[in-house]
């Protein structure tokens, strides 16, 4: 009985595990294709990013269930409640992140006869592949249950706030030399911030990782450099 039991709860955390594996490559290809669309103006990619987005929500939901219904039935203690909490933890991360890249397709909806500039639509490129790439990393150390790759992920994400913070400074001066941008622009903003919390959540992830493997919390402060929250827009006439 012993031995079935341990068979059943493990078959159980795979469950878990593969559906987390499905929403993290559902939330890969929603942020690529959304910045694909950006950049193609797409606006049928885009809807399929939107429309996409109901698949993450229903993995989201399984997932929940899928965990509280082990939680009732095989009662897990240690380290094995914390591989269900993790679960749970990791695919709310994994839903918002599905959320800010729909925010992206949707802003391409808006900008089909705005002006763009060209150089900035490059730089969401590049802020897209660095933070896709850590969301890959984190997923990978997630299978191998690999606490220090977790935490090199981790140490990484002021590397997006930088560049976001860059693009902040760049897209201020567009719009106040060419009032005309000034629209386009200003969902650029909104794009990147999307962006840089689709890092921040990545973090987060990375952080329950080391939780998962070690027992305890990450205590250091998260490198952070971002400072556009600080910032305001300034009059444009």
């Amino acid at each position: 009985m012993v031995e079935h039991t341990i068979r059943a709860f493990d078959t159980d955390l795979h469950e878990l595990a593969g559906k987390i594996t499905e929403m993290g490559r559902l939330d890969a290809e929603q942020i690529g294709d959304a910045i694909e669309a950006l950049i193609k103006r797409d606006a049928g990619l885009a809807k399929r990013v939107i429309a996409k987005d109901n698949w993450v929500d229903d993995l989201q939901r399984e997932i929940e269930e899928k965990a509280i219904a082990t939680i009732a039935r095989r009662q897990p203690m240690a380290v094995d409640l914390r591989e269900i909490v993790g679960a749970l933890r990791i695919s709310n991360d994994l839903e918002r992140v599905g959320d800010l890249a729909e925010n992206i397709a949707k802003r391409v909806l808006l900008l089909a006869e705005e002006r763009r500039v060209d150089e900035v639509v490059l730089q969401l490129r590049h802020m897209v592949d660095l933070v896709r790439d850590q969301l890959t990393g984190v997923l990978q150390s997630y299978e191998r249950r690999d606490a220090t790759a977790a935490l090199d992920i981790w140490r990484k994400d002021q590397e997006i706030d930088a560049l976001n913070s860059g693009l902040f400074r760049e897209l201020l001066t567009f719009m106040m030399e060419d009032p005309r941008s000034i629209t386009f622009c200003t969902h650029m903003l909104f794009c990147a911030k999307n962006i840089e919390r689709i890092g921040d959540h990545v973090t987060n992830l990375a952080e329950t990782i080391y939780y998962i493997v070690e027992g305890r919390q990450v205590t250091a402060e998260r490198p952070k450099a971002d400072v556009t929250s600080r910032k305001t827009l300034p009059m444009v006439s």
